[in-house]
């Protein structure tokens, strides 16, 4: 009866086994193989934040090239096609109500041009004129035309440039947004990788625990032949039976591991949750060369946080001006040339033109604000110095986290070679022990141990592979820097790409 009920549990482990194994390959023909690089791709193409920093990034090259398209000529034509008044009005000279009709059609076409150098406006306009008027007065009905064609000139003086300062603000808004969308997808990176790597170690797990299953298997057999010819103990069996069940346990936890991982893995990148997923990983270990000099002097050149500090000490730094500008003494020159021709015939407008000619000077002169710009102005230069600190604080931080990274990265080197000797070293252990467990010198118990230090052994080497590769992603995001491949990578994020010319 014992007998049977041994033969029983070890087929129905069998059929465990061939029933997980017919899964997983039915599973992997139809599901869907992503890589590192395939898996970030669908990241990025389904990530909100991903998806808001572009829309930012649009919404702030709009509005630079707003700028730079008003800052060329601006035509504008105005047209009144018609326009008729009547009007009574007393004389008081000659003591009597005088009548006026008029009537009369209005055009006017303007070029205007901003001057980014100075912040003055120069315009070229051509107003034209027609008018058919009537007066009691007179008692006469008069038809002329009309003609003003001008040149003028707007200059501000004893203040700051306003149109440079603008332009500037923008391209600096368009630089920052860019810096948050690459940061934004290094990040995005970061997280893909950290979850893409999460679900090759949780395969990696159940692989091994299968592996076990399979041994634990190949023990129970051997153990069982034995009590059947009477060489082994009963107990033995047992032992071997509950060795069994710890590895069937052991496969249906890390199964329910794995899938809560994909699970996370499939929300992260954005796919729906139904659908079979399996990663394509390459841990093999391959020695980095890093130099510490190196990763330094990149991250400190090439640190988006940095320039972010930088264009945040830059904006503080135009408040500054703006604020100088409170109750400031402010003038402007004004400069008009021209020729008005007027005449009854359209033709002879300009046989006898007058010149038009205007000049004129204006000041604002603040006299007492009470102090309010002083203490504006203090306001603002606590802010700058606020972003001097920060940069200088960035700074440090940036330089003990590489320096921190470049030591865990050495270290993890080293980590690796010992996790590989480990598995060589528990391999043979467990091969010499299960000889000497069929030849009846080891307990089953032993030989459980000596399994569970292997599978042990093989998931500390893949933790420690995986390791090393986010230890490398972390250094490259952090230095701007593939050692790997000896290249910037975002050679594209540079003032010089956003500032117009």
């Amino acid at each position: 009866m014992v007998g049977a009920n041994k033969y029983r549990i070890v087929v129905k482990v069998s059929l465990i086994c061939l029933a997980m194994l017919f899964a997983e390959s039915t599973y992997s023909f139809a599901q869907r193989v992503l890589t590192l690089d395939s898996a970030l791709n669908v990241a990025m193409e389904n990530s909100p934040d991903i998806k808001q920093t572009s829309l930012d990034l649009e919404r702030s090259k709009a509005l630079l090239d707003a700028q730079n398209a008003a800052l060329k000529s601006q035509f504008r034509l105005s047209i009144n096609p018609f326009s008729y008044s009547r009007d009574r009005q007393f004389n008081t000279m000659f003591s009597e109500w005088n009548t006026t009709k008029t009537k009369s059609s209005l055009g006017s076409f303007t070029v205007s041009q901003p001057i980014k150098a100075t912040d003055g406006t120069i315009e070229l306009t051509n107003r034209f004129t027609w008018r058919d008027s009537y007066s009691d007065y007179t008692d006469q009905q008069v038809e002329t035309f009309d003609n003003n064609l001008y040149l003028s000139l707007t200059q501000p003086i004893f203040t700051y440039n306003r149109t440079k300062l603008e332009t500037r603000e923008l391209e600096l808004d368009l630089e920052l947004t860019m810096l948050n969308f690459a940061m934004q997808k290094l990040s995005l990176e970061r997280q893909v990788a950290q979850n893409f790597f999460s679900v090759y170690q949780s395969r990696m797990s159940y692989n091994i625990s299968i592996e076990e299953l399979d041994n634990q298997q190949q023990s129970y057999q051997i153990i069982k032949n034995k009590v059947d010819a009477g060489l082994a103990a009963l107990e033995e069996l047992y032992q071997a039976e509950l060795n069994l069940a710890n590895s069937k346990s052991t496969v249906q936890n890390r199964e329910v591991s794995l899938q809560n991982a994909l699970d996370n893995f499939k929300q992260l990148i954005g796919i729906p949750l139904d659908e079979m997923v399996t990663v394509d990983a390459n841990v093999a270990y391959e020695y980095v060369a890093v130099s510490l000099d190196k990763a330094l002097s990149e991250a400190l050149k090439n640190r988006m946080e940095l320039r972010q500090q930088a264009i945040n000490l830059q904006n503080a730094q135009f408040s500054l001006i703006r604020t100088a500008a409170l109750n400031e003494f402010l003038g402007n020159i004004s400069l008009s040339y021209g020729l008005i021709g007027t005449d009854e015939q359209f033709g002879n407008l300009y046989d006898a033109p007058t010149k038009r000619q205007s000049i004129g000077i204006s000041f604002e002169i603040p006299l007492w604000d009470w102090g309010e710009k002083k203490s504006r102005m203090k306001a603002t230069e606590v802010t700058i110095e606020q972003r001097k600190l920060s940069i200088d604080d960035e700074k440090i931080a940036i330089n003990m986290s590489i320096r921190q990274s470049y030591r865990s990265l050495n270290n993890l080197v080293n980590q690796i070679d010992i996790a590989t000797q480990s598995v060589r070293n528990a391999e043979l252990t467990y091969d010499i022990n299960l000889e000497r467990y069929k030849n009846g010198d080891l307990t089953s118990m032993d030989l459980n141990l000596y399994q569970t230090q292997l599978s042990e052994r093989k998931i500390s080497l893949v933790q420690a592979q995986i390791d090393y590769k986010l230890a490398l992603l972390d250094l490259k995001i952090q230095t701007l820097w593939d050692f790997e491949n000896n290249v910037p990578v975002l050679p594209e994020i540079s003032p010089d790409n956003v500032k117009t010319k």
